[in-house]
């Protein structure tokens, strides 16, 4: 009745997929427990290592009672049997066909079919009456047919027991009747031993003159009359005397007839005392020694009674047939204590056995192995799917099994609006929860995202305002003021739609904050801790020492001096030297950058050195085209949404180089360096606010130049005095060197 109301409200669950049975899905039943299982679930049980039984020949478990089972289901059928797949009909029982079951019922003596229509489950017990007879068969009653109950009078048995000379003596009992529990004595077959036993026991063996054997030697007269019987006590009549004349026909050793014998002279025999003649040749039996390859025989002449020892040495090989040793010659008596002893310690060699286990990751390493399956006796270990527990089966091939542990605990998630009803395989996540995640967070921004079982929240992708890492800030409270000095218009302002787990954030212009020296500035992008100053100030001194030496210009060397020496020799400062030293403490103060210029204050007239413009009329089609890319990237950086944009030039020489980085000043542009020559080459980054497009560019201001020249005057040459040894013509100067100062690799 449970069985018919959970399949029809669809409230049963399969035990192999703990998912609702149908009222419409195939199924099958099991005809030893009656539960229910969808059949595609129970095909696949069937099919995998963990349904085998435990001997292996015994078929299929069933998941609910572990009954063995040969056949695996293959089609859907009603639970009677006899419909295949059965349509459901809403007045009938689920997966029921709707006739008379008609199956045989449990109880074995009742021969009444089941009468009630297809159901699931046992069928109920056979309603009609049958007369039965009591255990002794005395009496009968009327009782319920298929019911277990015995029926016993209160006569007694009376039935023959098992000796057939003796009647059973108890009440009407169940069962077969108790063995005769009388003593009779017994005697054995040579008549030499007597023993008490119960009446009945091992008559069957009895000869007519003992029932059973004592073990030792017979010792019966053969019909000679002369010699014993030498066998163990048996039940049939002694042999003949094995040395009787009509019994005898060769000589001891067996390869001459007697009757050759005779020929020769030899002695007929009448009684069996007589000597058997001898042949005279070797006696040849094969001898209990040697082995497979070689089998010793006697060396003796034909003669009676046993051989003597032999007198050869035999190899003995271990097991497995890698090694042998040689038999050592022994006596008579010792010889079958060392057989013996040889049959009970096999010899082994020290050989390890080097094959693959069964299980294809070990080696057998067995000393001596004459094993053919070698099979892996150590646990398999590894992890199951679930992560958690690890197969306790021996080591095998293949993946292991899933992990068939359960857990009858709800699973929920983290704020528990989502659940996973028991029975939860092992290894199940969490579900998954569409609810706002509830953990409590570092800062106190809108939460985003949804509930989650992971220990850690995702960061915070809610957009503020944060400062570099460098502070490049202004107070606003002093902009009108810097402003209205003209001192320097305020650098940098606060930065937007930065995400909350954002840190460490680079504006990406330079530092430019003041080295501990006092002298130089960090030209490092803007960055997380303390300056790095040995690096920078080092690279950049020894390439102005190595410029002013070259050019024979005076070099620092204030280290070398002493401080007093130092003070002496300084200059005297002017005006400008002072409003210089003022304008530079107010920018410390005010932590600005007085190489930027925002406002573009001084971009109205950009100021080009000697040397760029007499490179750039060496080479004006070079620096037309860097112009026109600068400005292209200055355009593009300050129309677009993108802060910063780059270019990369291709590799160049170190003179190209320097008018790039010169040009990139004047345009503000960022310009650094890369890769060791022959392919070291430039890359410029405009910055949006910071690079500027000047008024007047290279190219136009050299065209300026050359307008307003006057015309170059005609050269006359004056005759000079042949003692003095120079002409009238001047010779040029010698080009100065040049560094890159923007060249130098931190």
């Amino acid at each position: 009745g449970s069985l018919i109301e959970q399949l029809t409200t669809e409230k049963y669950e399969c035990m192999v997929c703990c998912e609702v049975v149908r009222i419409v899905a195939p199924v099958w039943s099991c005809q030893n427990c009656y539960h229910v299982f969808h059949l595609n679930c129970i095909k696949k049980w069937a099919r995998s290592p963990a349904s085998q039984a435990e001997d292996g020949n015994s078929g299929w478990r069933c998941p609910a009672c572990q009954n063995a089972s040969t056949q695996v289901p293959k089609t859907y059928t009603c639970f009677c049997g006899k419909v295949h797949n059965p349509e459901w009909n809403r007045n009938e029982i689920p997966h029921s066909c709707g006739e008379l079951c008609g199956k045989k019922r449990q109880c074995l003596d009742c021969p009444h079919l089941c009468n009630i229509l297809c159901h699931p489950g046992p069928c109920p017990s056979c309603p009609a009456f049958v007369t039965k007879t009591c255990e002794c068969g005395q009496t009968s009653h009327s009782v319920r047919c298929g019911q277990s109950t015995k029926i016993h009078c209160s006569n007694v048995c009376g039935n023959t027991l098992n000796c057939g000379k003796h009647s059973c003596t108890q009440v009407c009992h169940a069962g077969k009747c108790s063995p005769c529990q009388l003593t009779v004595q017994q005697v054995c077959y040579c008549g030499s031993n007597f023993k008490e036993v119960l009446c009945g026991t091992k008559e069957e063996f009895s000869d007519g003159f003992g029932n059973f054997s004592c073990q030792n030697i017979c010792g019966k007269k053969l019909n000679c009359g002369r010699h014993n019987c030498t066998q163990v006590c048996h039940p049939q009549p002694c042999p003949l005397c094995p040395r009787l004349p009509q019994v005898v026909y060769r000589c001891p050793c067996g390869q001459t007839p007697l009757s050759k014998l005779l020929e020769l002279g030899c002695v007929e025999r009448k009684i069996c005392t007589d000597p058997i003649p001898s042949c005279g040749k070797t006696c040849g039996k094969p001898l209990s020694c040697g082995s497979y390859e070689f089998i010793h025989t006697c060396e003796s002449l034909c003669h009676e009674g046993d051989c003597r020892p032999c007198s050869h040495t035999s190899n003995i090989y271990c097991r497995c047939g890698f090694k042998k040793k040689v038999n050592i010659k022994v006596t008579t008596g010792f010889l079958r204590f060392f057989l013996f002893l040889i049959a009970a310690i096999t010899f082994m060699c020290d050989k390890r056995c080097n094959k693959k286990r069964s299980c294809g990751r070990h080696k057998c390493n067995e000393v001596c192995c004459v094993d053919t399956e070698h099979k892996c006796s150590l646990v398999c270990g590894r992890k199951l799917n679930c992560g958690l527990h690890r197969c306790e089966e021996p080591c095998h091939r293949g993946s292991c099994q899933t992990c068939w542990q359960t857990s009858f605990d709800e699973l929920t998630c983290y704020c528990g609006e989502s659940v996973i009803y028991p029975p939860v395989p092992c290894g199940t996540q969490p579900p998954e929860c569409k609810k706002t995640c509830t953990r409590p967070h570092d800062c106190d921004h809108p939460v985003y995202h949804s509930c989650h079982s992971e220990e850690k929240c995702p960061p915070c992708t809610y957009l503020t305002q944060k400062w570099c890492m460098g502070k490049h800030e202004v107070n606003l409270h002093l902009e009108f003021f810097i402003i209205s000095c003209h001192l320097f218009p305020p650098l940098f302002q606060l930065r937007s739609n930065i995400p909350c787990h954002l840190t460490d954030i680079s504006c990406g212009l330079r530092c430019n904050q003041m080295l501990k020296c006092g002298m130089h500035k960090c030209k490092r992008i803007c960055h997380k801790g303390e300056c790095l100053i040995d690096e920078e100030i080092a690279a950049i001194s020894i390439a102005t020492k190595l410029t002013d030496l070259q050019l024979g210009d005076s070099v620092e060397i204030s280290r070398l001096i002493t401080k007093k020496e130092m003070k002496q020799a300084r200059l005297q400062c002017d005006e400008e030297c002072l409003a210089l030293q003022r304008n530079r403490r107010l920018a410390e103060a005010l932590e600005i950058d007085d190489n930027s210029d925002p406002f573009n204050i001084r971009s109205s007239g950009p100021k080009y050195s000697d040397l760029l413009k007499e490179d750039a009329r060496k080479d004006l089609k070079f620096v037309s085209d860097i112009e026109k890319e600068m400005r292209m990237l200055v355009e593009a950086v300050n129309k677009g949404k993108n802060t910063k944009k780059s270019h990369c030039y291709p590799p160049m020489n170190r003179d190209h180089r320097r008018i790039i980085h010169e040009l990139a000043q004047v345009y503000g542009i960022e310009s650094v360096s890369y890769d060791n020559e022959p392919k070291r080459n430039v890359v410029i980054t405009a910055v949006k606010g910071k690079s500027i497009c000047p008024s007047n560019t290279l190219t136009s201001v050299l065209d300026k130049e050359m307008q307003s020249r006057p015309p170059p005057p005609i050269p006359h040459y004056k005759q000079t005095d042949k003692s003095c040894g120079t002409s009238g013509l001047s010779k040029p100067l010698k080009e100065e060197p040049v560094i890159d100062y923007f060249d130098v690799q931190d």
